[in-house]
C-alpha cells in the first residue's frame, strides 16, 4: 500500500500511480474505512450496496486506470456513467490515495489535475477546482487526513496541509499549513480554544467544532465601547463636580460644553 502514496520530506504531496494489482485491495480499503467515519454504515455488504460515494470511487479507479493506460475515451465515458449514477463528478486524470470517504456523495466535484492523499474524507457539495485556462496543474493538493465540510470549495494549484480540517461552506484560495482549521470566504486560519484535540487512533471528523472569529472580534468591540461609555461617564461627572456655578451666580455649567467641545 506504501507505493500508492509517497510522501517526501517538508510535507509535500506525492501521488504515484498504485499498481494494476492493487485496485481490489484499493477497493476494499474504500468500502472498509466508511464504518470507522459514519456511524450509519452498518456492514460492508450494506456500504457497498447503498453508499453513491463509495459507487462513485469504484467508477472512479476502474476508470483512472483506463486513463493511465491511454484508453482515454473509456475512461471519460465510465467517469461520465459514475456522475450519471452517484451525482458525484470525478475526471479520471485525478489521483487519489487510500481509504477515500465521500459522505453523502452528492454534487462533489473533483477536477482533472487534483491530486487526494491517504484518509481524506469530504462532505457533499464539495469541489476541488481549477482556476485557469491553461494546460498544466490547476487544481488542488489534499494532504493525508484532511476533512473537507460540506459546500467548501478549494480552488486551483495549491496545497492543504495534512491534518486540515476545512469549514462547510468556505472558500479556500491559498495553501494552508498542516494541522490547522480554516474557515470563511476567503478561507482564514483560525485557532480555535480547544486546539488540537486529536481522536487517538481516528480521524477527527469533528469539524463542526470550529470558532467564530467574526463574534469574537464583535465581542471584544463591545466590551470596548462599553468601557469607552463607562470613561466617558466618569469623566463629564468630574466635569460637572469640578466646574459647578458659585451659589448666587447665574453663571452656566461649562462643563458639558467644555466635553462638546472636546
Amino acid at each position: 500500500m506504501s507505493d500508492a502514496i509517497d510522501t517526501h520530506a517538508g510535507d509535500r504531496l506525492a501521488i504515484t500511480e498504485p499498481r494494476p494489482s492493487s485496485l481490489l485491495q484499493l477497493i476494499k480499503e474504500d468500502i472498509g474505512c466508511v464504518r470507522l467515519r459514519d456511524p450509519a454504515a452498518r456492514s460492508e455488504l450494506e456500504t457497498l450496496l447503498t453508499y453513491p460515494g463509495v459507487h462513485a470511487l469504484i467508477w472512479h479507479r476502474i476508470a483512472h486506470r483506463l486513463w493511465g493506460v491511454g484508453w482515454r475515451f473509456p475512461a471519460r465515458l465510465l467517469s461520465w456513467l459514475g456522475r450519471f449514477l452517484s451525482n458525484v463528478d470525478i475526471h479520471p486524470a485525478a489521483k487519489i490515495g487510500h481509504r477515500f470517504f465521500i459522505d453523502h456523495g452528492a454534487c462533489v466535484v473533483i477536477g482533472e489535475t487534483a491530486e487526494v492523499g491517504n484518509d481524506v474524507t469530504l462532505y457533499h457539495g464539495v469541489t476541488l477546482g481549477g482556476t485557469s485556462w491553461s494546460p498544466g496543474k490547476r487544481h488542488p493538493s489534499l494532504e493525508d487526513r484532511v476533512v473537507v465540510g460540506a459546500g467548501a470549495k478549494i480552488l486551483g494549484p495549491i496545497t492543504v496541509g495534512r491534518g486540515t480540517r476545512v469549514g462547510a461552506n468556505s472558500v479556500v484560495i491559498e495553501s494552508t499549513p498542516p494541522e490547522v482549521t480554516v474557515v470563511g470566504i476567503p478561507a482564514r486560519v483560525v485557532r480555535p480554544e480547544l486546539s488540537h484535540r486529536r481522536a487517538v487512533g481516528r480521524i477527527d471528523l469533528d469539524h463542526h467544532l470550529m470558532p467564530d472569529p467574526v463574534g469574537e472580534a464583535i465581542s471584544i468591540l463591545l466590551d470596548r465601547v462599553e468601557f469607552l461609555e463607562a470613561r466617558l461617564a466618569y469623566v463629564q461627572k468630574r466635569l460637572r463636580d469640578g466646574n459647578a456655578p458659585m451659589r448666587g451666580t447665574d453663571a452656566p455649567n461649562p462643563g458639558p460644553r467644555a466635553v462638546e467641545q472636546a
